[in-house]
């Protein structure tokens, strides 16, 4: 059974950082391709953070709206996708999802809020 459980959200004040970590189950963690992507009230659900490993070597790729600010990690040991977030801001609250896809499939974690407000 593939499971994918977020941890780490919260509320934070702006210019705060969170750590946000997705613990993987199910499937071989270390040939998927993972991802982070949030939904704020209202609007479309977007891709913030994506990481994968082609050939050993690991490929990252960002939001324009988050680059600089955030970085995605893994540890494939742990079977564990991480989504490392500084200088936060009011416009980063969404709730924040956890993605793998391997293969021709595809995961989703429950999600993990985190409000960004002082």
């Amino acid at each position: 059974q593939v499971q994918l459980v977020e941890s780490g959200g919260g509320l934070v004040q702006p210019g705060g950082s969170l750590r946000l970590s997705c613990a993987a189950s199910g499937f071989t963690f270390s040939t998927a391709a993972m991802s982070w992507y949030r939904q704020a009230p209202g609007k479309e659900r977007e891709l913030v953070a994506a990481i994968s490993s082609v050939g050993g070597r690991i490929n990252t790729n960002y939001a324009d709206s988050v680059k600089g600010r955030f970085t995605i990690s893994r540890d494939n040991a742990k079977n564990t996708v991480y989504l490392e977030m500084n200088s936060l801001k009011p416009e980063d609250t969404a709730v924040y999802y956890c993605r793998a896809d391997r293969l021709l499939y595809r995961y989703w974690g429950q999600g993990t809020q985190v409000t960004v407000s002082s």
